[in-house]
């Protein structure tokens, strides 16, 4: 039965416009041959927990042929499997399974660069004058035998690598063994166009483009301009890396971009009911390239920034700021926000420090990432309230970690394996000896325990998906705030005829304030306690208030 046949999917070309995402990590979700890492056969045998949560789709992150130096974000072979994760007969038996419950499948795609280990690389690095020596981003040493320009990798150092074979430098944003592609160079657009149809062709039913602004640097190689100290952040680079010290403007973010991205969405458009969502790693101008991006129909559906991936303190004034700056930045776009996902602290720990009722607060999150404009990723473990995982130095995966450790702990507390059963050996991920160790803070949250228990932060998700599905508002609707002070948030979603008053109490104290003058009928099955008594709600300690306005 082929992943078609077993459909039971709309082609609804709009499916993404207020979908909810859940991404899962290959290595850490489900390991089912007893070597300690996660695999498609995994993922299989857990959609119909995944279905149960009411989700709209999954993303899959890398599961490509990769020698794993950055656990698949080193591709070697874009079409193929690779043997961790099982084969491409695992890979359509997901799709079809996933299909035949309703469930669109997303996978991650890293057009940006390759591994070192890919046989493009291996053939553009052996000499200056081969078929694929413009594939990659190759330059000349300064006269005194320096990197090209000043430009820096996210994962510390140079952005610059010597080749004793060409005596030239390649570039490489992340890890020395990711060069980058030449993106210029129109037989690389065209051997990446032929990854994607590979996949449309295979039956996915959409994208995410990881780093998607990296995908072009400034033919000239400019120097980045240095970066006033009080504009520095941490949030695409740990504060500890000097990348946070320069402006990015030309090894990435190039305005190129915007033309492979239209032949990239036309690609998509040969095929029903397709969408791609890219990832804007910048925190100087994210949402501006998420706006250029999205712009005019005819390049990305839609695109997620750093902003609510940032440990910047969760506020009510901080969640209006977002939405509006993307408002302005993106007028013809679509966010799809994601508060957690494999690159950063859990947010339960990220925002919740000093917090005494951490399910209480899971809850309110969840809600709150559910009832704003724009579609919602949720990322693995994220609907059991899991914290980030507490990872010794020894047991560190991660190079991005290692490299900056202990200042920067890097991805791996993120990254732990899921937790299914309590009482099963490694919480039910597998027998083997894990690639990453349980958390043993994890197993009480388990989803075996949490099963059991209505009030958990599991059931919670599920009933807050199904209010969200009941109320159109919430999934293409319009959003207006309301002037409230903290720790009050109140915005109305608006779509048709259908308007839902949203009241958030956003602090560990019960708030009472004074009811909106419309005309109003409190909605019930989104399992918070909150009340309308006359003229005034009273709100408990993180918890939410909703009611359609008549």
């Amino acid at each position: 039965m082929t992943a078609t046949e077993a459909s039971i999917l709309k082609a609804d070309r709009d499916w993404w416009r207020g979908a909810v995402i859940y991404q899962i990590y290959p290595r850490s979700y489900q390991d089912t041959n007893g070597d300690g890492v996660g695999d498609l056969k995994g993922i299989t045998a857990r959609l119909p927990y995944i279905a149960s949560l009411g989700v709209d789709a999954i993303w899959v992150s890398p599961f490509f042929t990769s020698p794993m130096k950055d656990f698949g974000y080193d591709v070697s072979d874009y079409k193929g499997i690779d043997a961790l994760f099982g084969d491409l007969a695992d890979f359509d038996a997901m799709i079809a399974q996933a299909h035949s419950l309703g469930i669109r499948v997303m996978i991650d795609l890293v057009l940006s660069h390759t591994s070192d280990q890919h046989p493009w690389f291996k053939e553009s690095r052996s000499s200056r004058f081969n078929p694929k020596s413009d594939w990659y981003v190759w330059a000349d040493s300064k006269p005194d035998g320096t990197p090209p320009n000043n430009w820096m990798s996210i994962f510390g150092g140079s952005a610059w690598q010597w080749d004793p074979t060409r005596l030239q430098y390649y570039m490489h944003n992340f890890l020395t063994s990711q060069p980058d592609l030449n993106l210029h160079n129109t037989e690389v657009q065209e051997a990446l166009l032929s990854v994607e149809r590979f996949w449309l062709e295979r039956g996915v039913d959409g994208f995410r483009l990881d780093t998607i602004n990296f995908y072009f640097h400034d033919k000239d190689l400019r120097d980045n301009p240095a970066l006033a100290p009080e504009r520095r952040n941490a949030n695409t680079a740990p504060a500890v890396n000097p990348y946070n010290y320069q402006e990015h403007l030309y090894d990435k973010n190039r305005p190129e971009n915007l033309e492979f991205l239209k032949r990239f969405r036309a690609v998509m458009n040969e095929f029903p009911a397709i969408a791609a969502v890219g990832e804007v790693g910048d925190s100087q101008i994210g949402l501006e390239i998420a706006g250029q991006y999205t712009s005019g129909g005819d390049k990305m559906h839609m695109c997620y920034a750093f902003e609510f991936l940032a440990p910047d303190p969760l506020t009510p004034a901080r969640v209006a700021e977002v939405q509006h700056d993307f408002e302005r930045a993106a007028p013809e776009g679509w966010a799809c926000w994601a508060f957690s996902n494999h690159d950063v602290v859990r947010h339960v720990s990220r925002w919740g420090q000093g917090i005494t009722d951490l399910d209480a607060y899971a809850k309110f999150l969840a809600s709150l990432l559910m009832t704003l404009r724009g579609s919602v990723c949720i990322y693995q473990g994220e609907e059991l309230g899991l914290t980030e995982a507490d990872v010794a130095f020894e047991d560190l995966q991660d190079p991005y970690g290692i490299q900056f450790w202990p200042d920067f702990k890097g991805r791996d507390g993120c990254r732990t394996p899921m937790v299914w059963d309590d009482k099963a050996v490694n919480g039910g991920f597998g027998e083997g000896r894990t690639w990453l160790p349980v958390a043993p803070a994890h197993l009480p949250r388990a989803v075996s325990v949490q099963e059991a228990d209505s009030a958990s932060v599991l059931h919670h998700y599920r009933r807050f998906l199904a209010f969200r599905r009941e109320h159109a508002a919430f999934a293409k609707g319009e959003i207006a705030f309301r002037a409230y002070e903290a720790p009050l948030l109140g915005f109305v979603r608006s779509h048709g005829n259908e308007q839902v008053f949203c009241l958030y109490n956003m602090s560990q104290d019960t708030v009472t304030t004074t009811r909106p003058p419309e005309q109003m009928e409190t909605l019930d099955g989104h399992g918070f306690q909150s009340a309308l008594n006359g003229e005034t709600i009273t709100l408990p300690a993180w918890s939410g208030f909703f009611a359609r306005l008549t």
